[in-house]
């Protein structure tokens, strides 16, 4: 599934006044990519996956979807306490009245081939925080979307499990061949994980690089120790004015 950002501006009404989160945003992410948007804190992230997501409306510009369902990420895992690490998955199926018995299989199927076979009676309690979010990231693959949308789901993490997770996150999402957009403010994270990067400006956020990434093979983590990396990482840290 494609999605696609042409002259997106959107603007906040609130009881004080109006706010310009975003103007004249043009992109794409074809399907089975894996874009990341990066930009300073507060520049409308956050604004863009909402709008990807159709949860609010341009207030001028269009967003183009190829059709599908989308699948969201949050920056917690949003687990329920009170339900196992198997009804956490199953609760998306719950929500959108698809919890028939194939649909619970696939979950299942899904989660024991990425090592949570042993982990499905638990409570979240009992799991790591990197365990939490292949959780999180599975429940969000339950319902079966075709693009997933990741709202900086690895920064409540310390740095060694985020490595761990960028790298589970990666893989998972490639394997299963989805498209995926990503926000961040993490210029590493966006390097490491995606086929393109997109670097907004502070808000109101404008596009003012975009980025194709095509060095490095293999993990997000060996991509890191690609010699292209720091060059790269360079370029995007001067656009966004660090």
């Amino acid at each position: 599934m494609s999605l696609k950002f042409i002259d997106v501006s959107y603007t906040y009404h609130t009881l004080s006044g109006e706010t310009l989160a975003v103007e004249n945003l043009n992109f794409s992410v074809e399907e089975g990519q894996f874009v990341c948007v990066i930009g300073p804190s507060g520049c409308g992230k956050s604004t863009i996956l909402s709008l990807a997501a159709g949860l609010i409306a341009p207030s001028s510009g269009k967003v183009e979807r190829g059709g599908g369902q989308f699948g969201y990420m949050l920056q917690t895992d949003a687990l329920f306490p009170w339900r196992t690490v198997e009804e956490n998955i199953f609760l998306p199926l719950e929500i959108k009245k698809k919890n028939t018995p194939a649909m619970r299989k696939n979950a299942i199927a899904l989660a024991e081939k990425y090592g949570l076979k042993d982990f499905l009676k638990k409570s979240p309690s009992q799991l790591s925080g990197g365990m939490r979010q292949r959780v999180a990231l599975i429940r969000t693959l339950a319902a079966q979307p075709e693009t997933l949308l990741l709202d900086e789901p690895f920064s409540a993490l310390d740095y060694q499990t985020r490595l761990a997770v960028c790298d589970d996150v990666h893989d998972i999402i490639k394997s299963e061949k989805k498209t995926a957009l990503l926000v961040t403010h993490d210029i590493s994270e966006a390097i490491a994980l995606s086929d393109k990067v997109i670097v907004l400006s502070s808000r109101p956020a404008r596009v003012v690089g975009e980025h194709e990434i095509d060095f490095g093979e293999g993990s997000p983590k060996k991509r890191r120790n690609s010699g292209n990396f720091a060059a790269m990482f360079e370029v995007l840290r001067r656009e966004l004015g660090l």
